[in-house]
């Protein structure tokens, strides 16, 4: 069976469980985890939203004053147009987003920052940045720092390009 993996040094449970490569990716991931519990959550306790909520605030932040579709929203942050026009939702109900008519496309719709929304994303990123380098990158040596974040940039384009374009 090992071989039909293509991996024959995996022949065994016991084997697969203590892969180095297995190993490997399972620190990453529960890295990212615990990382985006703790960060996630100081958003939450200080600035009242949720850390992917915080994520749509960056998105719309970098898209500047005239905003974003949905759709594009929706492929930045891997979700379902169904799932992001519920978050908007919430969102425009709390005063950090609005929705206007799309100049471009009659019947598309831009979502862009309010006033408040831009005030909680700053607050918001400002304290992401300390807890950032707190627990990312202070536990790092110092001369690593710099190539480990050039080196999840290369692994994050990557993983964004292998993924199926969503509609």
């Amino acid at each position: 069976m090992a071989q039909e993996t293509g991996e024959p040094g995996i022949a065994t449970a016991e084997q697969a469980a203590n892969d180095s490569l297995v190993l490997a990716f399972g620190r990453l991931q529960g890295a990212a985890n615990r990382l985006e519990y703790i960060l996630g959550r100081a958003i939450e306790e200080e600035c009242g939203i949720s850390h992917l909520m915080f994520e749509v605030l960056l998105i719309l932040g970098r898209a500047g004053d005239r905003g974003l579709p949905m759709r594009a929203i929706a492929q930045e942050r891997v979700l379902s147009t169904g799932g992001v026009t519920r978050l908007v939702d919430r969102m425009e109900a709390a005063g950090l987003v609005v929705r206007d008519a799309d100049p471009g496309d009659r019947r598309g719709r831009l979502v862009r920052l309010t006033e408040e929304g831009e005030r909680t994303v700053v607050r918001a990123a400002r304290l992401h940045v300390d807890n950032i380098r707190r627990y990312f990158l202070e536990p790092l040596p110092e001369e690593h720092r710099e190539r480990f974040a050039e080196d999840l940039k290369v692994l994050s384009h990557a993983a964004r390009d292998a993924l199926p374009r969503l509609r």
